[in-house]
Parts: C-alpha cells; sequence; structure tokens
C-alpha cells in the first residue's frame, strides 16, 4: 500500500511518466524543492550503502527512483547505519571503495565518514535549497527529526511539562526512556557536548531515579498514552504516527527551549566517489516529490524549502532547537561511559 501510494502521488505530479526528462541548464536559480520531471536522467552504475530506516518507507524511494531511471543499475548494501559506516572507513584502510553513495539515518555516522575525509565536496546549488543551518559542503541532511517530551494529556497539560530537558532530573514526573537507542544516545551525546560531562552524569543518576526504560522510543510513546509514565524522551514522528491511527490518543507532545531536548537530528547522504552521478541521485532525494512522500508517510520534517512539514508538527521556525553541528554526534564513546557510570546501560 505505502508503495503504491508513493508511485500514485508522484505519477500524478508527472514525474514517473516514462519519457524523456527535461534537464535544466543550471540549478542554481532553484531557491527551493525541485519537482523530479526537471532532474537529469540517471544513467550508470551506483552502489548505495543504505541504513536501516523509517520501516522500509527509504526502499520505496529507492523503487521510484528505479522506476523514473530505467537506465540505471542501482546496487543496494543494507545494514545499521554505524556498522556501514564503520564498513566504508575500513575498506577506505584496505584501499577499497565499494560504496559510490552512503544514505545515513544518523548524522553520526555522516560524521565519521566526513572527519575521515572520505566524503566529496558538492556544488552549492545542491545545499542552497536546504533550509538555512542545514547547509553542508560535504554531505546533505534529507529529512529532519526533533526530540520531543510526549505526554499523557490526561495526567498533565503543557504547560505542566518543563521547557528546561535538564530540570526532569529533579522533577516528580515518571519518565519513560530508552537509553540503549541510538536515537536516545546521539541526543545524549548532544546534552554532553552541550552541557558537559558533569551535568549530563548527574542529569543521567537523576532521571534514572523515576524512569521506566523500554527497548525503543515507540515503546516509550506507548507507554505514555497508556498512562504507565507521566512523559517520555522520543523523536517526534514516533507519537505523530500513533496518533495518525489514534487520534483520540492520550498523547501529545511538549517541547524544550535550546537545550538538547530539542535537538534537530538528521538522516543524510553523501557522495563517496566523483563524478555527476552520485551527485545527480542525491538531487531526487531533496525533490519535492521525495520530501513530501517523508513528510507525509514517514512524518519526517522536510528540510527543502518550500515543503509542507508533517500534520500535527509546530512549523521548525517556531521551535528552538540548539546550535549544534551534528557532525559532533559521532563521537558516542564518552556518552556510552557516561551512561555506564551512571548504571543506565
Amino acid at each position: 500500500m505505502l508503495r503504491r501510494t508513493f508511485l500514485q502521488s508522484v505519477a500524478a505530479a508527472g514525474a514517473l511518466a516514462v519519457m524523456p526528462m527535461g534537464i535544466r541548464s543550471s540549478f542554481a536559480a532553484q531557491a527551493g524543492a525541485v519537482s523530479v520531471k526537471d532532474l537529469p536522467a540517471l544513467e550508470g552504475d551506483l552502489t548505495l550503502y543504505l541504513g536501516r530506516g523509517e520501516g522500509g518507507l527509504y526502499e520505496k524511494v529507492l523503487e521510484a527512483i528505479r522506476q523514473r531511471n530505467p537506465k540505471l543499475n542501482l546496487q543496494i548494501r543494507r545494514g545499521a547505519t554505524a556498522a556501514l559506516a564503520n564498513t566504508i572507513v575500513a575498506e577506505s584502510q584496505a584501499g577499497v571503495r565499494r560504496a559510490d553513495l552512503f544514505w545515513a539515518v544518523d548524522t553520526g555516522s555522516i560524521g565519521m565518514i566526513t572527519d575521515a575525509g572520505l566524503a566529496q565536496p558538492l556544488p552549492d546549488d545542491l545545499s542552497e535549497q536546504l533550509k538555512p543551518g542545514f547547509r553542508y559542503p560535504r554531505w546533505s541532511p534529507v529529512t529532519g527529526r526533533i526530540r520531543t517530551l510526549p505526554y499523557n494529556t490526561q495526567r498533565l497539560t503543557a504547560e505542566q511539562v518543563p521547557d528546561d530537558i535538564m530540570a526532569l532530573a529533579d522533577s516528580d514526573l515518571s519518565i519513560g526512556w530508552a537509553p540503549a537507542y541510538a536515537s536516545f544516545q546521539s541526543f545524549l551525546t548532544a546534552m554532553r557536548i552541550l552541557e558537559g560531562e558533569k551535568a549530563t552524569l548527574s542529569w543521567l543518576k537523576g532521571v534514572s531515579r523515576h524512569a521506566k526504560s523500554y527497548a525503543g522510543e515507540l515503546g516509550v510513546v506507548m507507554a505514555v498514552e497508556r498512562g504507565e509514565v507521566d512523559v517520555g524522551f522520543a523523536n517526534h514522528y514516533y507519537t505523530l504516527r500513533l496518533k495518525a491511527g489514534k487520534p483520540d490518543a492520550n498523547v501529545d507532545l511538549a517541547y524544550t527551549k535550546s537545550d538538547a531536548g530539542c535537538l534537530v537530528n538528521a538522516s543524510g547522504i553523501l557522495a563517496l566517489s566523483e563524478g555527476d552521478l552520485p551527485v545527480n541521485f542525491m538531487r531526487y532525494l531533496l525533490s519535492a516529490e521525495v520530501q513530501a512522500y517523508l513528510s507525509s508517510e514517514a512524518y519526517e520534517i522536510p528540510l527543502v524549502n518550500g515543503v509542507k512539514a508533517p500534520q500535527g508538527l509546530p512549523d521548525l521556525a517556531s521551535l528552538t532547537p540548539p546550535d549544534l553541528d551534528l557532525r559532533k554526534l559521532a563521537d558516542l564513546r564518552p556518552t556510552l561511559n557516561l551512561m555506564r557510570e551512571a548504571g543506565v546501560l
């Protein structure tokens, strides 16, 4: 159903019609999302390393791109994002390059590759269509996700949820969290960078006294909705997906201000090989059709200008995420050490 929905929605815009595509002489004039109708045809061999993500929806996007470009031979290697990043570095050290592109579900893995000097530079026009704050010279964000505090609406009002993430350590609220989950660890890494190791360790110890652990953040949101806990830590889309299937769910979203609690992380893609083909493939992921699909179906935040955010989420401009280079989230080891010291791993 999801695949058919995407293909039909793109076809309705004329995007998947099998016909010669208009190739614009320059992309530089584009200020926002470009339709796939206006992108160059993809021809040749490409190998993409794909971090697992979003319940197979990324796979639907790739299948649509294949259908649009019958002369593209796209090979995909799938795996956990961090494991694939380690593989890319190991292959480079062995003098081998098997991947042309790396699509990661978190920026920590992107940082590992860019820090190793393996990412190719990107043309300016590729980043110019992205929202301010998400423009990088050697990788491109695809979609975003914001850290939120889902809360039970029968037990709390939005005003009763602290807008300072550090205050939750000393609150009387019962809390749901998923310490072993990668998104939580990225959030905690941001806290460590912004607040320091001592404050982060103290926060972990404080929250652990009134927190209940879950295997993943969907489980956190479901526990909040059931009333097992008052509030939780989770990426925004888990709550939006739950409410899409259960409009009367007893859960809503609260946001902190200018701290790690409202970190905007991103999935991202980078080119490992030179040439136009990898870069032009990246353009498809930033197209109006793909961005709109990931917003409406995955509830991810489109990071290209002119594409609507998922329903139920405030405009990104109204939120106050911290000013942080997302690549720094690659430095995960000190975070894991703090979590072990606090006894939460």
